[in-house]
């Protein structure tokens, strides 16, 4: 399920939206109710195969034995 980004044209606030199916309605703004609102475009939550999670995004170097 993507969670979209949306800013209200009337209060400018921002606000996420958790969408279950693609024949969504758009949503009503939480602070004012207006409908009026537009999706806005965010980067994506990318975690690359092999960088643990919690991380941060950062995997320290893989370290050999001296020898």
């Amino acid at each position: 399920m993507p969670i979209y980004e949306y800013q209200c044209k009337a209060c400018c606030h921002c606000f996420e939206e958790i969408v279950f199916s693609a024949h969504h309605a758009e949503p009503k703004c939480p602070r004012c109710d207006c409908g009026d609102v537009q999706k806005l475009i965010s980067a994506a939550s990318v975690r690359p195969s092999g960088i643990p999670k919690g991380s941060g995004g950062f995997a320290p170097p893989k370290c050999k034995p001296a020898g």
